[in-house]
C-alpha cells in the first residue's frame, strides 16, 4: 500500500500537468479580438485606415504593440486594449498574425 500512494500521486501529477498545457488555439483565440477593427485573420478592410496585421513580421507587431501598451505610440484605443494582455499573450498575437496570409 506504501508504494500505490506515490504511483497515485505521480499520476496525478501527471494528470494535472497535461491539463495544464498551454492550449494551441490560444493565439487565435486571443487574435479573434483584433477583428473588430483589424479584420477576420488581420485582413484590414481596404480603404479602412486599419493595418493589416495579416504576414506583418512579427516582430514589427510586437514593437507596434510593445509601444502601445508603454504610451510612446498615441492611439484612441490600441493603448487600452495592449494594457490588458501579457507580454506572453502578446507574444501568441504577434506570432499568429505573422503566420496568417
Amino acid at each position: 500500500m506504501k508504494l500505490l500512494s506515490p504511483l497515485v500521486a505521480a499520476c496525478l501529477l501527471a494528470t494535472a500537468a497535461t491539463a495544464h498545457a498551454a492550449d494551441p488555439n490560444l493565439g487565435r483565440n486571443l487574435a479573434a479580438t483584433c477583428a473588430n477593427c483589424h479584420g477576420t485573420n488581420g485582413q484590414a478592410v481596404k480603404g479602412s485606415g486599419m493595418d493589416t496585421l495579416a504576414g506583418m513580421e512579427k516582430a514589427k507587431i510586437l514593437q507596434k504593440l510593445a509601444d502601445y501598451k508603454s504610451g510612446d505610440k498615441p492611439a484612441s484605443i490600441m493603448h487600452q486594449i495592449s494594457k490588458g494582455y501579457t507580454d506572453a499573450q502578446l507574444d501568441l498575437i504577434a506570432t499568429y498574425f505573422a503566420a496568417q496570409k
